[in-house]
């Protein structure tokens, strides 16, 4: 990660109207230096340095070779750390993640460096996270067609009188065995009523014939996600439960048509949600997709409030869904890669309804 991991310091100065900046939040500490540890990164004009424990000084340095290490201890805390640095570069504001970190945190920094203004960053790594180089996307392409490989490899052993929980392992287990580095975000499994529950957590719910069991999942490699979603039925699916199915399908297929540089996010969004709106009323209660990257929910959104313009690099999800209390549910995703051209969808796995 060494070379990518300069290039980003380098825009993140190029773009930080600051004259230093402390970031805690894993991903952007990752994107900005390689290192996956616990600690920070404090990073200036004239310095870019990992604050972490004993047990990250060495896996610090092999991740972020780039950078200084400074190590902690019980009577040279972090925020002590941060005020040596900052007096060493004559540094008077420190920009820090006011939505990352906590009011104790920001409390102890203001008791270290009472001569320094502390003042918000303002999210810029995440909006600098946005647009994906050529090996951000690499590797979630990779990611997804482990996770779309794993899905195929599965089907063939998905039975009436399994639970979620054991589906949720196997397919967890499949990831893994095909070279996941780890899960991008807690897999669901729901089945039968739980599916009108967005985000169920996957039970000891029993499959039977007749239900749809819809499955929510992505590898990563690098530490980049992959977020898939594919829904399959157990035996003859009934007409209502069958109808949902094909309203979801046909709102996504709308949705991805228009995935493109130059569209709006909202209206992407709003293309799905009308089509869905006009058949199940008030059922679709979440955005239509987010953004996919060294975190499982980025910018930008397909969301009605969000005027973003797509560019090429944007990776963003297409994720209809509608969800009926007391019959089920359904939800359809890919993640989808802007390109100059138009989109790359490296979800490989099948759309049309499968009646195990």
């Amino acid at each position: 990660m060494g070379g990518y991991a300069l290039n980003r310091a380098n825009k993140f100065l190029e773009a930080f109207n600051g004259e230093a900046a402390l970031i805690h939040r894993p991903e952007n500490v990752r994107w900005l230096t390689g290192y996956t540890g616990e600690g920070c990164v404090y990073i200036s004009r004239t310095r870019q340095a990992i604050i972490t424990d004993f047990r990250y000084i060495e896996a610090a340095g092999r991740e972020a070779p780039e950078c200084a290490i400074e190590r902690t201890t019980s009577e040279r805390k972090e925020p002590a750390v941060v005020g040596e640095l900052l007096s060493a570069d004559h540094v008077t504001a420190l920009s820090i993640e006011t939505d990352y970190l906590t009011w104790d945190q920001v409390k102890a920094l203001e008791a270290a460096l009472p001569v320094v203004r502390l003042d918000p960053l303002k999210e810029l790594p995440q909006t600098l996270r946005m647009i994906k180089d050529d090996h951000e996307i690499d590797c979630i392409q990779r990611a997804c067609e482990i996770s779309s490989k794993a899905f195929a490899n599965i089907l063939e052993r998905l039975k009436p009188g399994m639970t979620e929980r054991q589906v949720q392992i196997m397919l967890d287990y499949e990831m893994l065995s095909l070279g996941s580095g780890g899960n991008a975000f807690d897999t669901i499994a729901a089945a039968g009523v739980n599916g009108s529950l967005p985000h169920a957590v996957p039970s000891d719910y029993v499959i039977q014939i007749g239900d749809l069991l819809t499955l929510d999942f992505g590898a990563t490699v690098e530490g980049y996600c992959a977020d898939m979603t594919r829904t399959v039925g157990f035996g003859h699916i009934g007409s209502e439960l069958r109808a949902v199915y094909d309203c979801v399908l046909k709102a996504q297929t709308m949705a991805l048509a228009a995935v493109c540089p130059g569209a709006v996010c909202a209206d992407i969004d709003r293309i799905a949600r009308d089509h869905i709106e006009a058949r199940y009323p008030g059922a679709f209660g979440h955005s239509l997709g987010h953004g996919v990257g060294l975190f499982i929910h980025e910018q930008p959104r397909l969301a009605r409030t969000d005027t973003t313009v797509l560019q090429p690099g944007h990776v963003v999800t297409v994720e209809p869904g509608v969800y009926i209390p007391g019959l089920g549910g359904c939800r359809i995703e890919d993640t989808t890669i802007v390109t100059e051209r138009g989109m790359i969808d490296p979800v490989t796995a099948p759309k049309e309804l499968i009646e195990l």
